[in-house]
Protein backbone atom coordinates (compact mmCIF):
# COMPACT_ATOMS: atom_id res chain seq x y z
CA UNK A 1 0.00 0.00 0.00
CA UNK A 2 0.82 3.70 -0.08
CA UNK A 3 0.70 5.03 3.23
CA UNK A 4 -0.96 8.06 4.17
CA UNK A 5 2.12 9.19 5.64
CA UNK A 6 3.79 9.00 2.71
CA UNK A 7 1.51 11.23 0.19
CA UNK A 8 1.63 13.62 3.11
CA UNK A 9 4.99 14.62 4.05
CA UNK A 10 6.35 17.40 6.09
CA UNK A 11 8.69 19.63 4.26
CA UNK A 12 9.57 22.62 2.88
CA UNK A 13 9.03 24.46 -0.67
CA UNK A 14 8.90 24.93 -3.19
CA UNK A 15 8.53 21.57 -4.59
CA UNK A 16 8.35 18.13 -3.87
CA UNK A 17 9.77 16.79 -7.19
CA UNK A 18 12.30 19.14 -7.53
CA UNK A 19 13.46 19.89 -3.51
CA UNK A 20 12.11 17.35 -1.16
CA UNK A 21 13.15 14.57 -3.79
CA UNK A 22 16.50 16.30 -4.44
CA UNK A 23 17.72 16.50 -0.74
CA UNK A 24 16.33 13.15 0.08
CA UNK A 25 18.53 11.89 -2.83
CA UNK A 26 21.42 14.21 -1.97
CA UNK A 27 21.21 12.83 1.72
CA UNK A 28 21.00 9.00 0.71
CA UNK A 29 24.07 9.14 -1.56
CA UNK A 30 26.09 10.53 1.14
CA UNK A 31 24.60 7.91 3.51
CA UNK A 32 25.30 5.03 0.88
CA UNK A 33 28.94 6.72 0.42
CA UNK A 34 29.95 6.10 4.35
CA UNK A 35 27.74 2.49 4.40
CA UNK A 36 30.27 1.38 1.54
CA UNK A 37 33.22 3.04 3.31
CA UNK A 38 34.32 5.50 0.50
CA UNK A 39 35.75 8.25 1.25
CA UNK A 40 36.20 10.00 -1.71
CA UNK A 41 37.59 13.56 -2.59
CA UNK A 42 35.27 15.09 -4.24
CA UNK A 43 31.35 14.54 -5.17
CA UNK A 44 29.41 16.25 -8.21
CA UNK A 45 26.22 16.42 -8.91
CA UNK A 46 24.35 16.42 -12.47
CA UNK A 47 20.82 17.14 -13.17
CA UNK A 48 19.14 16.07 -16.38
CA UNK A 49 15.27 17.02 -17.84
CA UNK A 50 12.75 18.75 -15.61
CA UNK A 51 15.52 19.18 -12.65
CA UNK A 52 17.55 21.05 -15.02
CA UNK A 53 15.26 23.20 -17.02
CA UNK A 54 13.16 24.40 -14.03
CA UNK A 55 15.96 23.23 -11.36
CA UNK A 56 16.97 27.05 -10.37
CA UNK A 57 13.39 28.06 -9.93
CA UNK A 58 12.38 25.49 -7.86
CA UNK A 59 15.53 25.67 -5.89
CA UNK A 60 17.30 22.30 -6.95
CA UNK A 61 20.38 23.74 -5.95
CA UNK A 62 19.61 24.15 -2.47
CA UNK A 63 18.43 21.25 -2.15
CA UNK A 64 20.92 19.39 -3.25
CA UNK A 65 23.42 21.20 -0.61
CA UNK A 66 20.91 21.00 2.04
CA UNK A 67 20.59 16.80 1.54
CA UNK A 68 24.83 16.42 0.97
CA UNK A 69 24.89 18.56 4.42
CA UNK A 70 22.44 15.97 5.98
CA UNK A 71 19.77 17.87 6.50
CA UNK A 72 15.97 16.10 5.74
CA UNK A 73 13.50 18.15 4.67
CA UNK A 74 10.93 17.51 7.56
CA UNK A 75 13.05 18.91 10.12
CA UNK A 76 15.41 21.42 8.39
CA UNK A 77 14.86 24.77 9.65
CA UNK A 78 13.88 27.12 6.70
CA UNK A 79 14.77 29.94 8.26
CA UNK A 80 18.67 28.61 8.56
CA UNK A 81 18.23 27.67 4.53
CA UNK A 82 20.23 30.33 3.23
CA UNK A 83 22.58 30.52 6.40
CA UNK A 84 23.51 26.67 5.59
CA UNK A 85 23.88 27.20 1.56
CA UNK A 86 26.13 30.18 2.36
CA UNK A 87 28.73 28.58 4.49
CA UNK A 88 28.68 25.61 2.05
CA UNK A 89 29.43 27.76 -0.68
CA UNK A 90 32.26 29.57 1.48
CA UNK A 91 33.69 26.13 2.80
CA UNK A 92 33.25 23.87 -0.52
CA UNK A 93 33.08 20.96 1.59
CA UNK A 94 31.04 18.11 2.85
CA UNK A 95 30.87 15.51 5.63
CA UNK A 96 31.20 11.89 4.82
CA UNK A 97 31.05 10.06 7.58
CA UNK A 98 33.32 10.98 10.67
CA UNK A 99 36.03 12.95 10.12
CA UNK A 100 36.07 12.31 6.69
CA UNK A 101 34.95 15.52 3.94
CA UNK A 102 35.23 15.34 -0.02
CA UNK A 103 35.45 18.39 -1.85
CA UNK A 104 32.02 19.84 -3.54
CA UNK A 105 31.74 23.70 -4.73
CA UNK A 106 28.02 24.13 -5.45
CA UNK A 107 28.75 26.45 -8.20
CA UNK A 108 31.48 23.73 -10.44
CA UNK A 109 29.77 20.84 -9.30
CA UNK A 110 26.30 20.88 -9.13
CA UNK A 111 25.89 20.58 -13.72
CA UNK A 112 22.76 21.72 -14.91
CA UNK A 113 22.45 19.42 -18.18
CA UNK A 114 19.93 20.58 -20.35
CA UNK A 115 20.28 18.45 -23.15
CA UNK A 116 19.50 15.10 -21.65
CA UNK A 117 17.07 13.27 -20.04
CA UNK A 118 17.60 9.67 -18.42
CA UNK A 119 15.46 6.42 -19.35
CA UNK A 120 13.73 6.18 -16.05
CA UNK A 121 11.66 9.75 -15.19
CA UNK A 122 12.26 13.20 -16.79
CA UNK A 123 13.49 13.97 -12.89
CA UNK A 124 16.82 12.55 -13.15
CA UNK A 125 19.65 13.04 -11.30
CA UNK A 126 23.35 11.30 -11.31
CA UNK A 127 25.75 11.31 -7.89
CA UNK A 128 29.14 10.94 -8.81
CA UNK A 129 32.02 10.53 -6.19
CA UNK A 130 35.44 10.61 -7.19
CA UNK A 131 38.84 9.47 -5.30
CA UNK A 132 42.31 11.54 -4.27
CA UNK A 133 43.16 10.31 -8.16
CA UNK A 134 40.04 11.56 -9.66
CA UNK A 135 38.58 8.02 -10.66
CA UNK A 136 34.99 7.66 -9.89
CA UNK A 137 34.78 5.48 -6.87
CA UNK A 138 30.80 5.56 -7.07
CA UNK A 139 28.39 6.41 -9.23
CA UNK A 140 24.36 6.59 -8.39
CA UNK A 141 21.09 7.27 -10.42
CA UNK A 142 18.05 8.92 -8.69
CA UNK A 143 14.82 9.70 -9.78
CA UNK A 144 12.67 12.37 -8.05
CA UNK A 145 9.08 10.84 -9.54
CA UNK A 146 6.79 13.37 -7.35
CA UNK A 147 5.22 13.74 -4.04
CA UNK A 148 8.97 13.58 -2.54
CA UNK A 149 8.97 10.10 -3.32
CA UNK A 150 12.68 8.97 -4.75
CA UNK A 151 14.23 5.89 -6.12
CA UNK A 152 17.20 4.90 -7.33
CA UNK A 153 17.69 3.21 -11.11
CA UNK A 154 16.11 -0.07 -11.74
CA UNK A 155 14.03 0.29 -8.13
CA UNK A 156 10.30 -0.54 -8.49
CA UNK A 157 8.73 2.95 -7.57
CA UNK A 158 6.26 0.88 -4.73
CA UNK A 159 7.99 -1.35 -4.03
CA UNK A 160 6.70 -4.51 -2.90
CA UNK A 161 3.15 -4.75 -1.10
CA UNK A 162 3.00 -3.96 2.58
CA UNK A 163 0.97 -7.42 3.92
CA UNK A 164 -2.22 -5.41 4.97
CA UNK A 165 -5.83 -6.82 5.63
CA UNK A 166 -7.38 -4.65 2.74
CA UNK A 167 -4.99 -4.63 -0.78
CA UNK A 168 -6.64 -3.04 -3.38
CA UNK A 169 -5.14 -1.43 -6.64
CA UNK A 170 -8.02 0.19 -8.18
CA UNK A 171 -11.08 2.08 -7.44
CA UNK A 172 -13.20 -1.13 -8.44
CA UNK A 173 -11.50 -3.39 -5.97
CA UNK A 174 -11.61 -0.58 -3.18
CA UNK A 175 -15.71 0.22 -3.28
CA UNK A 176 -15.95 -4.19 -3.49
CA UNK A 177 -13.65 -3.93 -0.35
CA UNK A 178 -16.44 -0.81 0.95
CA UNK A 179 -19.13 -3.31 0.08
CA UNK A 180 -18.44 -7.04 0.99
CA UNK A 181 -17.10 -5.67 4.48
CA UNK A 182 -19.56 -2.99 5.17
CA UNK A 183 -16.33 -0.14 5.85
CA UNK A 184 -15.83 3.00 3.99
CA UNK A 185 -12.53 4.08 2.29
CA UNK A 186 -11.15 5.91 5.12
CA UNK A 187 -11.66 2.64 6.83
CA UNK A 188 -9.87 0.41 4.86
CA UNK A 189 -7.00 2.78 4.98
CA UNK A 190 -6.74 2.56 8.53
CA UNK A 191 -6.94 -0.96 8.68
CA UNK A 192 -3.65 -1.15 6.53
CA UNK A 193 -2.19 1.34 8.43
CA UNK A 194 -2.36 -0.31 11.18
CA UNK A 195 -0.41 -3.11 10.06
CA UNK A 196 2.50 -1.01 10.07
CA UNK A 197 1.95 1.58 12.75
CA UNK A 198 -0.41 1.50 16.18
CA UNK A 199 -3.39 3.06 16.62
CA UNK A 200 -2.10 5.54 18.40
CA UNK A 201 1.43 6.37 16.20
CA UNK A 202 -1.47 6.53 13.42
CA UNK A 203 -3.65 8.81 14.82
CA UNK A 204 -0.47 11.49 16.10
CA UNK A 205 0.74 11.46 13.39
CA UNK A 206 -2.59 12.28 11.29
CA UNK A 207 -2.77 15.23 14.15
CA UNK A 208 0.70 16.29 13.29
CA UNK A 209 -0.42 16.77 9.45
CA UNK A 210 -3.27 18.16 10.09
CA UNK A 211 -1.63 21.13 12.71
CA UNK A 212 1.47 21.39 10.18
CA UNK A 213 -1.08 22.35 7.18
CA UNK A 214 -3.55 24.70 9.54
CA UNK A 215 -0.41 26.29 10.96
CA UNK A 216 1.38 26.74 7.16
CA UNK A 217 -1.92 28.25 6.39
CA UNK A 218 -2.12 30.80 9.24
CA UNK A 219 1.68 31.64 8.52
CA UNK A 220 0.49 32.28 5.16
CA UNK A 221 -2.66 34.79 6.11
CA UNK A 222 0.25 36.93 8.42
CA UNK A 223 2.91 37.49 5.86
CA UNK A 224 3.44 39.99 3.26
CA UNK A 225 5.97 41.44 0.82
CA UNK A 226 7.29 39.40 -2.30
CA UNK A 227 7.88 36.31 -2.93
CA UNK A 228 11.70 35.30 -4.25
CA UNK A 229 12.63 35.46 -7.14
CA UNK A 230 12.31 37.93 -10.64
CA UNK A 231 9.09 37.96 -11.39
CA UNK A 232 8.53 40.18 -8.16
CA UNK A 233 5.34 38.42 -7.31
CA UNK A 234 3.64 39.80 -4.27
CA UNK A 235 1.78 38.05 -1.40
CA UNK A 236 -2.18 38.47 -1.37
CA UNK A 237 -3.27 36.53 1.50
CA UNK A 238 -2.45 38.67 3.96
CA UNK A 239 -4.61 41.59 2.60
CA UNK A 240 -7.47 38.82 1.07
CA UNK A 241 -8.05 37.81 4.82
CA UNK A 242 -8.17 41.17 6.06
CA UNK A 243 -10.83 42.28 3.57
CA UNK A 244 -12.59 39.02 4.50
CA UNK A 245 -12.61 39.79 8.02
CA UNK A 246 -13.92 43.56 7.69
CA UNK A 247 -16.62 42.25 5.79
CA UNK A 248 -17.66 39.85 8.90
CA UNK A 249 -18.24 42.79 10.79
CA UNK A 250 -20.71 44.39 7.58
CA UNK A 251 -24.75 42.84 7.52
CA UNK A 252 -24.68 42.24 4.27
CA UNK A 253 -22.48 39.40 3.06
CA UNK A 254 -22.37 37.91 -0.43
CA UNK A 255 -23.61 34.32 -0.77
CA UNK A 256 -20.22 33.60 -2.56
CA UNK A 257 -18.18 34.58 -0.06
CA UNK A 258 -16.82 31.04 1.55
CA UNK A 259 -15.20 30.70 -1.69
CA UNK A 260 -12.84 33.59 -1.10
CA UNK A 261 -11.95 32.11 1.92
CA UNK A 262 -11.14 28.78 0.44
CA UNK A 263 -9.00 30.61 -2.04
CA UNK A 264 -7.23 32.41 0.87
CA UNK A 265 -6.35 29.64 2.73
CA UNK A 266 -5.13 28.20 -0.63
CA UNK A 267 -2.97 30.80 -1.80
CA UNK A 268 -1.59 31.42 2.13
CA UNK A 269 -0.50 28.16 1.61
CA UNK A 270 1.04 28.24 -2.09
CA UNK A 271 2.68 31.36 -1.05
CA UNK A 272 4.35 30.02 1.96
CA UNK A 273 5.40 27.05 -0.37
CA UNK A 274 7.09 29.69 -3.16
CA UNK A 275 9.26 31.04 -0.57
CA UNK A 276 10.94 28.11 1.00
CA UNK A 277 8.54 27.62 3.80
CA UNK A 278 7.40 24.69 5.75
CA UNK A 279 4.54 22.98 3.83
CA UNK A 280 2.84 19.54 3.27
CA UNK A 281 2.96 17.50 0.17
CA UNK A 282 -0.53 16.82 -0.50
CA UNK A 283 0.09 14.86 -2.91
CA UNK A 284 3.12 17.29 -4.04
CA UNK A 285 4.22 20.80 -2.97
CA UNK A 286 3.16 22.47 -5.92
CA UNK A 287 -0.69 21.42 -5.26
CA UNK A 288 -0.23 21.78 -1.31
CA UNK A 289 -3.00 24.21 -0.87
CA UNK A 290 -5.74 21.76 -2.19
CA UNK A 291 -6.01 19.59 0.86
CA UNK A 292 -5.49 22.49 3.67
CA UNK A 293 -7.88 24.36 2.16
CA UNK A 294 -10.52 21.98 1.77
CA UNK A 295 -9.84 20.50 5.32
CA UNK A 296 -9.88 24.46 6.85
CA UNK A 297 -13.25 24.61 4.92
CA UNK A 298 -14.46 21.83 6.57
CA UNK A 299 -13.21 22.99 10.10
CA UNK A 300 -14.39 26.56 9.57
CA UNK A 301 -17.28 26.31 7.66
CA UNK A 302 -18.85 22.77 8.61
CA UNK A 303 -20.86 22.30 11.78
CA UNK A 304 -19.87 17.75 11.65
CA UNK A 305 -16.07 19.00 12.24
CA UNK A 306 -14.43 16.84 14.94
CA UNK A 307 -10.87 15.60 15.08
CA UNK A 308 -11.75 12.49 14.38
CA UNK A 309 -13.58 13.43 11.17
CA UNK A 310 -9.91 15.43 10.43
CA UNK A 311 -8.35 12.04 10.48
CA UNK A 312 -11.05 10.81 8.21
CA UNK A 313 -10.84 12.98 5.98
CA UNK A 314 -7.20 12.93 5.10
CA UNK A 315 -7.01 8.58 5.46
CA UNK A 316 -10.13 8.46 2.49
CA UNK A 317 -7.47 11.59 0.89
CA UNK A 318 -5.08 9.01 1.09
CA UNK A 319 -6.45 6.15 -0.03
CA UNK A 320 -7.81 8.01 -3.80
CA UNK A 321 -4.16 9.84 -4.11
CA UNK A 322 -2.60 5.93 -3.58
CA UNK A 323 -4.90 5.11 -7.11
CA UNK A 324 -3.59 7.89 -8.36
CA UNK A 325 0.32 7.61 -7.64
CA UNK A 326 -0.49 4.12 -8.60
CA UNK A 327 -2.28 3.84 -11.94
CA UNK A 328 -0.87 7.04 -13.09
CA UNK A 329 1.37 9.87 -11.83
CA UNK A 330 1.27 12.68 -9.27
CA UNK A 331 4.13 13.78 -10.82
CA UNK A 332 4.16 17.14 -12.93
CA UNK A 333 7.10 16.27 -15.10
CA UNK A 334 5.77 13.38 -15.92
CA UNK A 335 1.99 14.07 -16.67
CA UNK A 336 1.58 17.90 -15.92
CA UNK A 337 -0.30 19.51 -13.79
CA UNK A 338 -3.44 17.53 -14.17
CA UNK A 339 -1.05 14.75 -11.69
CA UNK A 340 -0.58 17.88 -9.34
CA UNK A 341 -4.15 19.72 -8.93
CA UNK A 342 -5.87 17.10 -10.52
CA UNK A 343 -4.80 14.76 -7.95
CA UNK A 344 -4.81 17.31 -4.90
CA UNK A 345 -8.46 18.14 -6.00
CA UNK A 346 -9.88 14.62 -6.28
CA UNK A 347 -8.46 13.62 -2.72
CA UNK A 348 -9.60 16.54 -0.81
CA UNK A 349 -13.04 16.32 -2.72
CA UNK A 350 -13.15 12.66 -1.71
CA UNK A 351 -12.18 13.44 1.89
CA UNK A 352 -14.94 16.35 2.31
CA UNK A 353 -17.33 14.02 1.18
CA UNK A 354 -16.56 10.80 3.54
CA UNK A 355 -16.84 13.44 6.29
CA UNK A 356 -20.45 14.94 5.33
CA UNK A 357 -21.70 11.39 5.30
CA UNK A 358 -21.33 10.43 1.97
CA UNK A 359 -21.57 7.01 0.92
CA UNK A 360 -18.35 5.25 -0.53
CA UNK A 361 -19.67 5.38 -4.43
CA UNK A 362 -20.47 9.33 -3.72
CA UNK A 363 -17.06 9.38 -2.32
CA UNK A 364 -15.61 7.50 -5.78
CA UNK A 365 -17.71 9.49 -7.61
CA UNK A 366 -16.62 12.91 -6.26
CA UNK A 367 -13.05 11.70 -6.29
CA UNK A 368 -14.14 11.16 -10.39
CA UNK A 369 -15.81 14.10 -11.20
CA UNK A 370 -12.30 16.42 -9.47
CA UNK A 371 -10.41 14.55 -11.32
CA UNK A 372 -12.02 14.73 -14.76
CA UNK A 373 -12.42 18.31 -14.98
CA UNK A 374 -8.75 18.45 -14.37
CA UNK A 375 -7.32 16.75 -17.26
CA UNK A 376 -5.34 17.83 -19.47
CA UNK A 377 -3.95 20.70 -17.27
CA UNK A 378 -0.15 21.35 -18.27
CA UNK A 379 2.26 22.16 -15.77
CA UNK A 380 4.06 25.53 -17.38
CA UNK A 381 5.49 27.80 -14.54
CA UNK A 382 6.63 30.84 -15.58
CA UNK A 383 10.51 31.45 -15.14
CA UNK A 384 10.36 27.78 -13.48
CA UNK A 385 8.97 29.45 -10.52
CA UNK A 386 6.40 27.92 -8.41
CA UNK A 387 3.94 31.16 -8.60
CA UNK A 388 2.42 31.47 -11.73
CA UNK A 389 0.15 29.96 -12.41
CA UNK A 390 0.24 27.59 -9.85
CA UNK A 391 -0.62 29.94 -6.39
CA UNK A 392 -3.80 30.69 -8.03
CA UNK A 393 -4.53 27.62 -9.65
CA UNK A 394 -4.76 25.80 -6.37
CA UNK A 395 -7.28 28.12 -5.30
CA UNK A 396 -9.25 27.18 -8.10
CA UNK A 397 -8.75 23.65 -7.59
CA UNK A 398 -9.58 23.74 -3.73
CA UNK A 399 -13.50 25.45 -4.93
CA UNK A 400 -13.51 22.82 -7.35
CA UNK A 401 -13.00 19.79 -4.59
CA UNK A 402 -15.77 21.10 -2.69
CA UNK A 403 -18.15 21.68 -5.66
CA UNK A 404 -17.39 18.22 -6.49
CA UNK A 405 -18.32 16.82 -3.60
CA UNK A 406 -21.40 18.67 -3.12
CA UNK A 407 -22.43 17.40 -6.54
CA UNK A 408 -21.72 13.80 -5.29
CA UNK A 409 -23.38 14.00 -2.11
CA UNK A 410 -26.61 15.64 -4.58
CA UNK A 411 -26.40 12.30 -6.40
CA UNK A 412 -26.95 8.63 -4.80
CA UNK A 413 -23.37 7.63 -6.38
CA UNK A 414 -24.25 5.91 -9.85
CA UNK A 415 -22.42 7.86 -12.38
CA UNK A 416 -21.15 7.03 -16.32
CA UNK A 417 -18.09 7.51 -15.74
CA UNK A 418 -15.48 5.79 -13.13
CA UNK A 419 -12.77 6.83 -11.47
CA UNK A 420 -10.70 3.96 -12.46
CA UNK A 421 -11.29 5.14 -16.03
CA UNK A 422 -10.62 9.08 -15.23
CA UNK A 423 -7.03 7.58 -13.66
CA UNK A 424 -6.55 5.88 -16.75
CA UNK A 425 -8.06 8.83 -19.18
CA UNK A 426 -4.97 11.21 -16.80
CA UNK A 427 -1.81 8.86 -18.01
CA UNK A 428 -2.68 8.53 -21.50
CA UNK A 429 -3.30 12.09 -21.84
CA UNK A 430 0.30 12.66 -20.07
CA UNK A 431 1.95 9.87 -21.92
CA UNK A 432 0.77 11.80 -25.20
CA UNK A 433 1.50 15.75 -23.42
CA UNK A 434 4.27 17.34 -25.26
CA UNK A 435 6.98 17.95 -22.98
CA UNK A 436 7.27 21.66 -22.99
CA UNK A 437 3.77 21.50 -21.36
CA UNK A 438 5.71 18.96 -18.19
CA UNK A 439 7.27 21.39 -15.83
CA UNK A 440 10.06 22.19 -17.85
CA UNK A 441 8.88 25.98 -18.90
CA UNK A 442 9.37 25.65 -22.27
CA UNK A 443 5.48 26.04 -23.47
CA UNK A 444 2.83 27.85 -22.61
CA UNK A 445 2.27 30.58 -20.03
CA UNK A 446 6.37 30.23 -19.70
CA UNK A 447 6.93 31.34 -22.70
CA UNK A 448 4.30 33.55 -23.82
CA UNK A 449 4.71 35.81 -20.41
CA UNK A 450 7.05 38.04 -19.79
CA UNK A 451 9.46 36.86 -16.54
CA UNK A 452 10.07 40.56 -15.98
Amino acid sequence: MTSAFELFKIGIGPSSSHTVGPMVAAKRFIGELTRDGHHPGRITAELYGSLAWTGRGHGTDTAICLGLLGQDPDTVDPNRVADLVQDLQERTRVPVGGDVWADFDPARDIVFNMKDVLPGHSNGMRFSAFGMDGTIIAQRIYYSIGGGFVVSDGEVADGRDAPVPYPFRTAEELLRICTNENVTMGEVQLANELAVHTREEVEQRLDAIREAMFACIDRGLRMEGELPGNLRVKRRAKGLFEELQKGRSRNHRVAHEVMDWVSTYAIAVNEENASGGRVVTAPTNGAAGIVPAVLRYYRDFCAEYTREGSHTFLLTAAAIGSLIKRNASISGAEVGCQGEVGSAASMASAGLAAVLGATPSQVENAAEIAIEHHLGMTCDPIGGLVQIPCIERNAFGANKAIAAASLALRGDGTHRVSLDQVIETMRQTGSDMQTKYKETSLGGLAVNVAEC
